[in-house]
């Protein structure tokens, strides 16, 4: 017999919300500061092109394959162990990265670091789950977001100080301190009692978790490939998996994704808001690079600063997309980031407005906020409408349409890319969030009662 948990006392909330918060943004940070290190990486290693590629492709795979099987184990065994062991996998892996003799060392140290990543990712939001009651979930979501932006903005000055000053190596150890502290004080503080759920509750489906990952390791690994020789038979191998994998589902006793959740209509339609923005954003950025460094000459710094209103406007944004959804409802602030993040791409792709750093800059502060109000919005509904005993794989699919999303968006960024048509494609790819933005809960059915009364009370003489 599986156990569930209770509520936790108010004490649990605090260290439940660092220990999302601070894991987020590592994660987040050493995704963007690996991209600075690469270049000085493989000059110091004397590592081809591909092996350097195969430092990010190795990461995500492993991550992709196992986010929804690393939830389904926080959902049987406690969130908090199994974000505790991700913790310390990410930081022991982080520290032998560092002191790699070779290239196959760090590809393999970063296929572990992305084990390490799937533990703990999955588990940033099922602590907050069983941490906070549900109508509470829009703040901490919300400031999980915002710490996700300020890593994913600071990530690239950090790390090219730190490859200028101390080389590459230096910027795999940023992450080792945060991670092990946050480890430690997970296992010191003891987790709150759990009472007994039901018999066959959280159950492993291994069989599952095999087709799914290896389906969604396929098909990472096939976007990630492009249109090369060779990724058509691995993209066909993952829509094997994948109608392999519904098969086995329907048949499975206790499969691994529960049948209410998939039933649930406000957490599919926040999960496919997510991966619309997260694939239109990151192949924005990618062909947004392109635009303004090879085609009009800019140079990594300038380029930089034409994107900070992005990351600033995703960090302000997101605790005050927390207010306005509890003020008109998930489903008026996901459309209106959605129809933002839309417009800021289609706009960007205007050479009036790229040749103008103010135009470029008014067009990345709407991508910005747009994302962070959808980001909040479909994430916290998404959490809130599982039950708490499927939050772990709540998690885990939420975290796998933050992952896969972005490779899909490079992908189509990278196909079309020479033909200018990649923007408007993008821009095409985050309006479809509008669709499924509609789906999710309108206004709160207290606060419209409330107004509805206000609205029916008589005048006063």
């Amino acid at each position: 017999m599986s156990e569930r948990p209770i509520r936790p006392s108010a004490l649990h909330r605090p260290l439940a919300l660092t220990c999302s918060v601070v894991g987020a943004a590592v994660v987040a940070l050493d995704g963007t500061v690996l991209t600075i290190a690469q270049p000085a990486l493989q000059a110091d290693l004397g590592a081809d092109t591909g092996q350097v590629q195969w430092t990010s492709t190795g990461y995500l795979v492993a991550v992709a394959s196992l986010l929804v099987f690393a939830g389904r184990l926080g959902d049987r065994y406690g969130h908090r162990r199994v974000f505790a062991l991700g913790c310390l996998g990410f930081a022991g892996t982080s520290a032998g990265i560092a002191a790699a003799p070779g290239i196959g060392w760090v590809i393999a140290l970063r296929v572990l670091q992305g084990v390490a990543g799937a533990l703990l990712q999955p588990a940033t939001l099922g602590m907050l789950r069983a941490a906070f009651p549900p109508e509470r979930l829009g703040m901490p979501v919300a400031l999980r977001t915002s710490a996700i932006g300020l890593a994913a903005a600071g990530g690239p000055l950090v790390g090219g100080l730190l490859v200028d000053a101390y080389g590459w190596r230096a910027v795999f150890l940023i992450g080792v301190a945060p991670t092990l502290a946050i480890a430690l004080l997970c296992l010191a503080v003891p987790e709150p009692r759990r009472a007994a759920a039901p018999s066959g509750a959280g159950a492993l489906d291994l069989p599952g978790a095999c087709l799914l990952g290896l389906a969604l390791a396929c098909l990472v690994h096939g976007l990630v490939q492009g249109p090369v020789a060779g990724a058509a038979p691995v993209l066909l191998l993952a829509v094997l998996a994948a109608v392999a994998f519904t098969g086995h589902e329907r048949r499975a006793p206790q499969p691994l994704l529960p049948p209410d959740l998939l039933r649930s209509g406000p957490v599919v339609a926040g999960l496919g808001a997510l991966l619309a923005v997260s694939a239109a954003l990151s192949g924005t950025l990618f062909t947004a690079t392109y635009l303004l460094q090879d085609t009009l000459g800019l140079g990594p710094l300038p380029t930089a600063l034409r994107m900070v209103p992005l990351a600033l406007l995703m960090i302000v944004g997101a605790p005050l997309s927390a207010l306005l959804k509890k003020r008109v409802g998930a489903r008026a602030t996901a459309t209106g980031g959605a129809v933002l993040l839309a417009a800021g791409v289609l706009l960007l792709g205007r050479p009036a407005v790229t040749s103008s750093g103010l135009a470029t800059g008014a067009c990345a502060a709407l991508i910005g906020a747009g994302f962070g109000a959808v980001m909040v919005t479909a994430t916290s509904v998404v959490v809130h409408h599982a039950a708490e005993e499927h939050a772990g794989v709540a998690g885990g699919l939420q975290q796998t349409a933050m992952n896969t999303g972005p490779v899909v968006g490079v992908a189509l960024a990278t196909l079309l890319l020479a033909s200018g048509a990649a923007l408007p494609a993008l821009a095409a790819v985050g309006a479809l969030a509008v669709p499924a933005a509609l789906g999710l809960p309108g206004m709160p059915r207290r606060e419209e009662g409330a107004r509805r009364r206000v609205a029916d009370t008589p005048a006063g003489p």
